[in-house]
């Protein structure tokens, strides 16, 4: 582990941003306000904005690493290491891989929620990012509840979803287009998908008790809990009458007021706020930011939205840049659990990004410093004079 300095920059300390240096030691900031002092690698960040790290607490886009192309697997050893590069490059620096664990063979199957846990935790020490397990569990998905409790009960699931897409199943099953992408996912004949969406459907009465049970062994855990597409502030309310307190997509404004009312967590996809609104033709994000509506922000399916999602709504006028940045940084730390990180503050993570705002709306990143290491770098030029100790060099890459 090396020492860092970093010169200069234009620093989000709190609400505000305040010309400043920092000093890290080991995994945390060690001081801000700092001289370099015995640092051995100095990063130049005059010109530059010195951000915290983004929190992303919901992130699927692995899956195309996973399978490319519907039908084409690839190891998930793999494609972990590639959405580690991804997410790193992208300024992620805490990622939760929202796990699909369904009731449909395939990519969102038993076996492969089962296989990316064990790698995840597997490989978990070799990635840049902080690495974490979100599992959204779709609630029809009967069977799989006894595992999933003695999953919480482990401590292997660091956020919990309750998703129910089975509505959205049934209907679209009429429709060849995305019947067909249904059941290519799935490997299945086009019979023995329809044989299985009945079965499953016949079994609806059951579900309720299933999630009032999880729901349980998820508190019992201390495990923290989001509700998917709610539909109406009485879904909202009765979630979080089970300790649900993250609203994930609320489909309308006032389910979202009801969870804003209350003090819910409540979050939207990043990408929706990127490209000017919802690709479902759901809620638009941003104007949900602009009515107090939405205090998280996640990269959903793709891993460059939250950084650029944030200079969208400076530039819109949504919000200041000093507040966007909360969305996605200390706003989700926040609802996760993760108290160490999120702000740029002493004793804290030192989860730092470097970014260069030149050109709007295309900032661009210069480094990356995960838990104190210098793991993302565009620009050579910003080291500044590193000091080697006889016989010792370091590296940075």
């Amino acid at each position: 582990m090396t020492d860092i300095f970093i010169e200069g920059g234009r620093t989000l300390i709190g609400s505000a941003l305040a010309e400043t240096s920092l000093a890290l030691s080991g995994t945390d900031i060690a001081q801000i306000d700092a001289t370099r002092g015995r640092a051995r690698l100095a990063i130049d960040a005059r010109n530059l904005l010195v951000l915290p790290g983004i929190v992303d607490l919901h992130g699927d886009a692995f899956e195309r690493q996973m399978m490319p192309r519907a039908g084409v697997d690839f190891p998930i050893d793999l494609a972990l290491e590639d959405t580690d590069r991804q997410v790193i490059s992208n300024g992620i620096t805490t990622v939760f891989h929202a796990t699909t664990w369904s009731w449909e063979p395939g990519l969102r199957s038993a076996d492969n929620a089962r296989r990316l846990l064990e790698a995840i935790e597997r490989q978990r020490p070799h990635f840049a990012a902080d690495t974490r397990f979100h599992l959204r569990h779709e609630t029809f998905n009967l069977d799989a509840e006894d595992e999933i409790s003695q999953w919480l009960a482990e401590g292997r699931v660091d956020l919990f979803a309750f998703n129910d897409h089975m509505d959205g199943v049934v209907a679209d099953i009429s429709n060849p287009r995305k019947r067909n992408r249904m059941v290519e996912r799935t490997g299945l004949s086009s019979e023995d998908f329809d044989k299985l969406v009945a079965h499953i459907v016949s079994r609806a009465a059951d579900v309720p008790a299933s999630i009032t049970r999880l729901a349980a062994a998820a508190r019992a855990a201390e495990v923290r809990m989001l509700s998917h597409d709610d539909e109406t502030p009485a879904m909202r309310r009765d979630f979080r009458g089970m300790g649900v307190r993250l609203a994930e997509f609320p489909v309308n404004e006032e389910t979202a007021r009801e969870a804003a009312d209350h003090g819910d967590a409540i979050v939207y996809g990043a990408p929706n706020v990127v490209r000017g609104g919802s690709h479902t033709g759901w809620t638009r994000a941003s104007d949900m930011i602009a009515k107090g509506l939405c205090s998280v922000l996640a990269s959903d399916y793709y891993y460059p939205a939250p950084l650029h999602a944030a200079f969208r709504l400076a530039a819109d006028g949504v919000l200041p840049l000093t507040e966007a940045w909360k969305l996605i940084s200390s706003a989700p730390a926040q609802a996760t659990g993760l108290t160490d990180r999120g702000t740029l503050a002493q004793g804290r993570r030192a989860d730092i990004l470097l970014v260069d705002d030149s050109t709007p709306l295309r900032p661009r990143l210069v480094a990356v410093i995960a838990a104190g290491k210098l793991v993302h770098l565009t620009d050579a030029t910003r080291l500044a004079g590193i000091a080697a100790t006889p016989r010792e060099t370091v590296v940075a890459a």
